[in-house]
């Protein structure tokens, strides 16, 4: 199984910048897709960014250019750098382990509000 665990969101003013960390155990090893999800009430999750081996790192339009994912391998740890941050970057964000052997794993999530 792996297990994830998101940290870091809060409230911050726009234009505001935070850093958000997904701490992760488990059988890592079978992991080949990282993602980072964020939730709004009512709303569908949306993907923000993608990490695999094979094609490197993807975010969605909405972000680009503003947002970095990353990972840590040393430390186990995915991370979300989130700068320039907009009221509708408000949400729930959530990290997901794609795994060749189990269930595509979840965080708990970590709501960010950007707000003044």
């Amino acid at each position: 199984q792996v297990h994830l665990v998101e940290s870091g969101g809060g409230l911050v003013q726009p234009g505001g910048s935070l850093r958000l960390s997904c701490a992760a155990s488990g059988s890592l090893d079978s992991v080949y897709v990282w993602n980072w999800y964020r939730q709004t009430l009512g709303e569908s999750r949306e993907l923000v960014a993608t990490i695999t081996a094979a094609s490197g790192t993807k975010y969605a339009d909405s972000v680009k250019g503003r947002f970095t994912a990353s990972r840590d391998r040393d430390k186990n740890t995915m991370y979300l750098q989130m700068n320039n941050l907009k009221p509708e970057d408000t949400a729930l964000y959530y990290c997901n382990a794609v795994s060749t052997r189990f269930p595509s794993a979840w965080g708990q999530g970590t709501q960010v509000i950007v707000s003044s």
